[in-house]
């Protein structure tokens, strides 16, 4: 009888553990899994990156990286990539086309060439509007009255081979663009120096020239020995550099005493070119 129901009690808890077991598994709620998506706004639901900084709740996602092996768009001439326009360098390409077109008639491709910015720079427009210059005289020793006449001719000589910029004289420094000054003697094998100004665009701005009274071995300077270094010089207010042709003027030391063909041609290229920069790029 003792046995029974021991029996009957073991019965009954094996039937109790068991109902609590299906109990349990069909109405217990499974738990989430690491890979499952969290709710939209808990705060463990977004995942950063090391090193990059969380986006903001809401923001929009972040484009995926480019594909391997497939390349950016290239931007296209005219686009606003920081360079000049496609209309500006089919322009200077151009211009370029028309100084290697001219060489032998022209120097054009040699200042060109020895540029350290490849840039163009002349006086814009100042034929109706002279370019006002300071020419005053000097106690410099050995300095003449008559360097002045000169300095004068030397002008006139630029304008008439078809320089499209006229002068005017002045000595009030106060409105002078162009200043002349003389000096006694240059250190070296010259005889003159012309600095010059210009603007981003390459226009000529302003200038200094200084000529000197004696050569290099002390020896004065006539008038017109001052006549041909002011041609020289004014070669450079101009905008040309030197020549590597000696019957030129604009041989960095001056054999001849006037004007060449060269000189000429040269200084109508430029003059009927733009100024500014002649590189492909920015």
């Amino acid at each position: 009888m003792l046995e029974r129901r021991i029996l009957i009690l073991v019965s009954a808890l094996v039937v109790f553990f068991a109902s609590a077991a299906l109990w349990n598994a069909f109405v217990r709620r499974p738990s989430r899994s690491a890979d499952a998506a969290s709710p939209a706004g808990a705060a463990d639901s977004v995942t950063t990156t090391s090193g990059a900084p969380a986006p903001p709740s809401g923001a929009p996602a972040t484009p995926a990286a480019p594909i391997a092996g497939v390349a950016p768009p290239v931007a296209q001439p005219g686009a606003d990539a920081g360079g000049p326009s496609y209309i500006v360098l089919l322009a200077r390409s151009e211009i370029r086309r028309r100084i290697r077109a001219s060489a032998g008639l022209t120097y054009m491709n040699e200042i060109v060439a020895e540029s350290a910015d490849s840039e163009i720079h002349r006086w814009d427009g100042r034929v109706g509007s002279p370019v006002r210059v300071l020419l005053t005289p000097s106690t410099t020793a050995n300095f003449q009255p008559a360097f002045l006449d000169q300095v004068r001719a030397a002008f006139q000589r630029w304008v008439e081979a078809g320089v499209p910029v006229r002068f005017t004289f002045d000595t009030d420094s106060s409105s002078a663009e162009v200043r002349f000054q003389w000096r006694i003697q240059f250190e070296g094998e010259r005889s003159g120096q012309t600095n010059l100004f210009w603007d981003e665009d390459g226009h000529l701005t302003g200038g200094t020239v200084t000529l000197a009274t004696f050569d290099l071995k002390g020896q004065p300077f006539g008038p017109d020995d001052v006549r041909v270094i002011a041609l020289h010089e004014i070669g450079h207010l101009l905008g040309l550099d030197h020549s590597r042709d000696p019957g030129d003027i604009m041989y960095a030391q001056p054999k001849v005493r006037d004007l060449s063909p060269h000189d000429i041609a040269t200084v109508q290229l430029l003059y009927d070119l733009a100024p500014g920069s002649l590189r492909g790029g920015r």
